[in-house]
């Protein structure tokens, strides 16, 4: 489900995602993905010239209904600074199935309302003790933007911790965003 348009306007990106790159010494991608709880959004910026970013897309996602947190089983949307870490799903099929990051199988035979399908941008945190490390690791929390198979409740919580996209949206977005793009989830 696409929301928005192809806006053309710089904009710097959040004071706090500045702040998490300095001191994570962590250089400017050409991509940034903004993820806001609090719109049930997703947008995507090209950059044009640092810290500056041009709008170039937004989409309804879904995040976690138990709400954002860092912790480990806690089903929650972590917050901070992240990079796409792996993709998985390149070439499989619209509607492809995935379980522990492998293909089972397609939407159309039996899965209809599989939970991750379709492509897998899987996400490393990159702030040390807040979503990296120990116990609040995104990577090893398998914290993932993918593909739902209930469509229908995009632009609501509803994931366990992950970001839901609509095929029509992440099948483009993952062809487009190279591993090592950032991604800045914030609640606003």
């Amino acid at each position: 489900m696409f929301n928005g348009s192809a806006v053309a306007r710089a904009q710097s990106i959040p004071e706090s995602a500045m702040l998490a790159l300095r001191r994570g010494n962590v250089r400017p991608t050409r991509f940034l993905l903004m993820v806001s709880v609090a719109l049930q959004r997703l947008s995507l910026f090209q950059l044009t010239r640092f810290p500056e970013y041009s709008s170039v897309k937004h989409y309804v996602i879904s995040t976690s209904s138990y709400g954002t947190g860092q912790t480990k089983d806690s089903n929650r949307t972590p917050l901070g600074l992240h990079r796409i870490a792996r993709k998985i799903g390149a070439g499989h099929p619209m509607g492809t199935v995935f379980r522990c990051r492998k293909a089972v199988g397609l939407t159309w035979d039996g899965e209809r309302d599989a939970s991750i399908v379709h492509r897998i941008l899987w996400l490393e945190g990159l702030e040390p003790g807040y979503n990296r490390g120990q116990n609040v690791d995104s990577f090893e929390r398998y914290i993932y933007i993918h593909g739902f198979g209930d469509e229908m409740t995009l632009g609501r919580p509803r994931s366990h911790g992950r970001i839901h996209m609509a095929a029509n949206d992440l099948i483009p977005l993952f062809d487009r965003v190279p591993e090592g793009t950032l991604v800045w989830i914030g609640e606003r």
